[in-house]
């Protein structure tokens, strides 16, 4: 935990908001490497939907409400689907990114995908239990 002799979670503890950043470092590689006229389009398509993971789990996070939270977790969620299952694909199908680097995202997209889930099921156990 980052605050010293604190039961505290900050928002960069959360596994989930670590794999979020460490997908976004990775989906700007990929936008940098995109030729001028690409950027403007499937380029930032990506960026955004992608980026729009971590913004989301960083709003909810810091929403007061279990419900608030939740709304936020799970629009991070249709982000990732967005940025994950439609974009990168796109990308690998039109052959704008060499497949390791599809395969890599690939992995830490699960992995967060799995995190994202989690923290939704926690917050709405959290919630049921302070009722």
């Amino acid at each position: 935990m980052s605050t010293e002799n604190s039961q505290y979670i900050t928002l960069n503890d959360l596994q989930v908001y670590q794999l979020s950043r460490e997908l976004s470092s990775s989906a700007w590689e990929i936008y940098q490497s995109l030729e001028k006229d690409l950027k403007w389009g499937i380029g930032q398509q990506f960026i955004q939907s992608v980026d729009s993971i971590g913004a989301n789990v960083a709003e909810g996070y810091g929403r007061f409400h279990y419900l608030d939270k939740v709304r936020f977790y799970y629009q991070a969620r249709g982000s990732y689907f967005e940025s994950m299952e439609h974009w990168l694909e796109l990308l690998l199908e039109r052959k704008l990114i060499e497949q390791e680097v599809f395969d890599k995202l690939k992995k830490i997209g699960k992995e967060l995908q799995i995190k994202l889930n989690l923290l939704v099921k926690a917050t709405i156990k959290a919630k049921e239990k302070s009722s």
